[in-house]
């Protein structure tokens, strides 16, 4: 009598209790969960007609629109493993995770057509190729592939019957760690379920919920918002592009009460030209992560958006959700400084996710004084199964029982979780994970780089920024816009450094270990923290 956990549930839920019920705004696009339900099974079976099947790897290359959002159903529930695509990335980053992914069946949104016809070619194990057309372009893709509402129309609406084991990849996310390569983070269909219900339960989704898709899909499956907001029959609000003026524009019109995104996504709302001409009486919340959002943030927010802000902390590995920031009412009573300080951390443990504590080198925890620094861990039911064919990651990541975050924190009276600092030398701009050893790679490129090393800098806007810090070769010159553009033609956009510091040595240990904390330390003056 036992049944899997697994989130296609959500969805044979929803259209069983609310077919009725408008499902997915996407524009002028509107569809019931009868209509999304049939399009769903629909690319199912024109899936299966191709040949898909049980761990078939299907990638999407598209921004958050409701064929995005049908992916995550119609791939996924005939045992078919769904790879999201960052479609920030450059071309060969793309084709890295293409080919590593070992992805049969590609479906890409018009816009990045071209992309993907240039590197088509060299994209050995791909079969097939899938195209979403979209009328808001002013030019067609020159790729020559499938149409996807052709494949649709041409499919059955019968619903599937497909046996799913719950420990069974769903997704395969990649994700920037330390290296320039991105690692395949497996995670399985009771980790998605699980992940859903913390979801659900601490951002206190609800059937008259209306989710605005800020935040990207192809983000750790939107943070699991692509199936927990189906599983109470909410409202799916699709975004193809970051624009604040529109944001505020739908959180008016459409009555946004709920939405996701980087503290970037917040300041940018805080800035939209439309601020004062949008009237938002939904009282939404906002769950908001990548890094801890600025005070000033959180009380501008409040104060003129009229939301509420929701701190949570997780990483793609954990699928991606393990703490969150409890509010209580004993905080009511502190200053306006200390509740927005309280909000700032990483917070307690979620519901279902399992265990999670901050360690001391010998695997003890640390003290509850806010002060002894030791490294985040968690175990449970959101632990990834590893790092596709990568099992010396896998094994670095995963030890003694616990999924090692790399992250460095304090753990406050009442057991409230702080970063403070960082193992792994990522910065985390904007949401987007960026490389240092990447960035330096490129800048090692130069002809006339000696040395380089690259460390996160404070900034209001996207969290932290990436800043260089350059030796040159003797008798060699460059100029900080010609660093620019060199790194423009090599980076994605997110990783291209903000600032070019030219300095005559870098900080190294006698074994020629860059000395990072040392570079930090001039951009980090007036910071308790080494993370924004």
């Amino acid at each position: 009598m036992i049944t899997p956990l697994t989130p296609m549930e959500f969805k044979r839920r929803a259209v069983k209790l609310y077919p009725g019920k408008t499902a997915v705004i996407d524009g002028e696009v509107r569809y019931t969960y009868r209509e999304f339900g049939y399009r769903v099974n629909q690319l199912s079976h024109g899936l299966m007609s191709l040949g898909v099947g049980n761990g078939t790897k299907v990638a999407v290359l598209a921004p958050n629109t409701h064929e995005m959002l049908e992916c995550f159903y119609g791939v996924c529930q005939i045992g078919a493993v769904l790879v999201p695509i960052n479609y920030r990335l450059k071309a060969e980053e793309v084709q890295y995770i293409v080919e590593h992914s070992d992805t049969e069946v590609l479906i890409v949104d018009d816009e990045w057509g071209a992309l993907v016809a240039g590197i088509l070619p060299n994209l050995t194990r791909v079969r097939h190729v899938i195209q979403i057309r979209t009328e808001l372009l002013s030019q067609s893709s020159p790729l020559r592939a499938i149409d996807y509402e052709e494949l649709l129309a041409n499919a059955s609406a019968e619903d599937i019957a497909v046996e799913i084991d719950e420990n069974q990849m769903i997704t395969l996310n990649y994700t920037s760690g330390t290296t320039s390569k991105p690692k395949g983070v497996m995670l399985t269909h009771r980790n998605a379920y699980m992940n859903a219900a913390d979801f659900l339960f601490h951002l206190r989704v609800s059937y008259d919920d209306v989710y605005l898709h800020t935040l990207p899909m192809f983000h750790a499956n939107g943070w699991g918002g692509v199936w927990a907001v189906s599983g109470v029959g909410g409202v799916h609000v699709c975004l193809r592009k970051v624009d604040p003026a529109l944001i505020l524009h739908l959180y008016e019109q459409e009555k946004i009460t709920l939405a996701c995104g980087a503290p970037t996504v917040l300041n940018m709302m805080l800035q939209a030209p439309n601020l004062n001409d949008v009237k938002i009486t939904t009282k939404p919340r906002i769950a908001t992560a990548g890094s801890p959002p600025p005070a000033a943030v959180i009380e501008q927010v409040q104060k003129h958006l009229n939301m509420e802000v929701i701190h949570v902390y997780g990483l793609t590995e954990v699928s991606p959700f393990i703490l969150y920031c409890e509010w209580r009412d004993e905080f009511n009573a502190l200053s306006s400084d200390q509740q927005a300080a309280v909000k700032a951390r990483q917070g307690v443990e979620m519901l279902f996710n399992g265990e999670t504590k901050v360690v001391r080198e010998d695997e003890s925890d640390v003290a509850w004084d806010g002060k002894e620094i030791g490294e985040i861990v968690t175990r449970g039911n959101v632990v990834m199964e590893g790092y596709y064919k990568q099992p010396e990651e896998t094994a670095k990541a995963l030890r003694n029982g616990w999924f090692h975050s790399g992250d460095l924190a304090v753990v406050h009276p009442g057991g409230y979780i702080e970063i403070v600092d960082r193992l792994k030398d990522v910065i985390i701009s904007g949401g987007e994970n960026v490389s240092s050893v990447e960035v330096e790679g490129v800048l090692f490129k130069h002809p006339a780089v000696a040395d380089a090393g690259v460390v996160a800098r404070p900034d209001d806007r996207w969290g932290e920024i990436p800043v260089a810090f350059v030796v040159l070769k003797p008798g060699q010159q460059v100029t900080p816009e010609e660093l620019n553009q060199f790194c423009r033609s090599h980076l994605a956009g997110f990783k291209v450094p903000k600032e070019y510091q030219f300095v005559a040595e870098l900080p190294r240990t006698a074994t020629g270990k860059l000395q990072k904390f040392r570079l930090r330390e001039g951009l980090w003056q007036g910071k308790q923290k080494f993370v924004q």
